[in-house]
């Protein structure tokens, strides 16, 4: 039964993506989009459902822990621990416009910051599954004087690639006049036309750096010859059901933007980085990333043979228990468990999304008011498996 809806699906798509291939284009306005044969797609096999008690057990044990640390000072959060697809807990508070006085809702779409970084690294999986590009290809086959021979989807993806980080070379006032808002095209032609140096030969050690994920976005419309917003809608988005989910870019309207704040309710400004995409910029909620990570911890997601390059580390040149896999961070200790991850943190925005997968489970939280208590919550993970965290232990985790 399952291969059979597995394969309609796929049927379904194909004739879609036939009819419209021809028309296929870089649509700037953002309101049109192709169906993909390569789209993600919800889960074909139904999980094991939870018992009443086990629900009612975890939901008391994780209120337990929101009372203890965020009750007086966490105001501003959207949250929900979901197993087997099925949410446990949830929970949304505080301002997304405190202006006009607006409440967030489980519909309100935050920006997810950095945590971007594993739907853009999905997008990019499921069009080297394709064959639309190959995981080790170079960037050279791809743009037209880059000047990196080394630098490939891989070591972008896995942050190995030495480029030096656009939010820092943008600053030079000889590179880019920081009154204009920067895009990512301007980002690959200002590291083209400006010889912009690399930092450090490629994949010789890991640099966490936004601009391998403004390139890999802009990969992504290569691939599919569609703005990256509608080729995310189209792979990602749609198909999933993700309705509350978007990417904002030089296009989109700045009152679709939820505000986000500073500690004590200051409003951020847009700045010249606002429409920059891929290593951030996506907006979403908890909801709809449970259905991302549903359809990404999937058996049909990527073949056996991809999906083990994306969930091992890359970067062992100092002895440590963080790494870096495939568009996910992890964890990997002595006793041989290993947490996958993503924290992410853009103007006043934080936010963290755990990926349990060993367990079939997920704890998901955004801030739009700057706390670094959003990254406490993977302490949560000890409810559901072996992992050493106490729920207790109170320091806190960078981005």
């Amino acid at each position: 039964m399952f291969r059979f809806k597995k394969i309609l699906y796929i049927s379904i798509f194909t004739i879609l993506f036939s009819a419209c291939d021809k028309d296929r284009k870089d649509d700037s306005s953002g309101e049109q989009f192709t169906p993909l044969v390569y789209s993600m797609l919800p889960p074909t096999k139904e999980l094991p459902k939870l018992s009443a008690a086990y629900i009612k057990q975890k939901n008391t044990e994780i209120g337990n822990f929101f009372t203890n640390n965020y009750a007086n000072d966490f105001e501003n959060i959207s949250f929900l621990v979901a197993k087997n697809g099925q949410i446990i807990y949830e929970k949304y508070s505080g301002f997304a416009d405190k202006e006009n006085n607006i409440l967030n809702s489980a519909d309100t779409p935050l920006h997810i910051a950095s945590v971007s970084k594993v739907l853009t690294a999905a997008a990019v999986l499921k069009l080297v599954e394709a064959g639309k590009i190959e995981l080790d290809q170079k960037l050279t086959t791809l743009f037209k004087g880059f000047p990196y021979v080394d630098v490939t989807i891989r070591t972008l993806l896995n942050h190995r690639s030495g480029i030096k980080k656009y939010g820092y070379f943008t600053e030079d006032k000889t590179i880019w006049d920081t009154s204009k808002t920067i895009t990512n095209k301007d980002i690959l032609n200002l590291l083209i036309t400006k010889k912009i140096p690399l930092d450090h030969p490629t994949d010789t050690h890991f640099v966490y750096n936004n601009t391998n994920y403004v390139l890999l976005a802009l990969i992504i419309e290569k691939a599919t010859g569609l703005k990256y917003s509608n080729a995310m809608k189209a792979i990602v988005f749609e198909p999933l059901g993700m309705k509350n989910t978007f990417v904002f870019d030089e296009n989109t309207p700045l009152n679709k933007a939820t505000p986000s704040y500073k500690w004590n309710y200051q409003k951020y400004e847009f700045d010249y980085l606002d429409a920059v995409y891929g290593d951030k910029n996506i907006y979403s909620t908890p909801r709809d990333l449970l259905k991302f990570d549903l359809s990404r911890n999937d058996a049909n997601f990527l073949s056996k043979s991809l999906i083990s390059q994306v969930y091992k580390g890359y970067s062992y040149e100092s002895k440590g228990i963080k790494n870096y896999g495939l568009g996910i961070r992890l964890r990997e200790w002595d006793n041989g468990a290993k947490l996958f991850y993503h924290n992410g943190w853009w103007h006043g925005n934080t936010s963290s999304y755990i990926n349990l997968k060993k367990e079939n489970a997920v704890i998901i939280a955004l801030s739009n008011k700057y706390t670094q208590k959003t990254y406490q919550v993977k302490r949560l993970s000890v409810l559901f498996g072996d992992y050493p965290f106490t729920l207790n232990d109170t320091a806190t985790t960078e981005e």
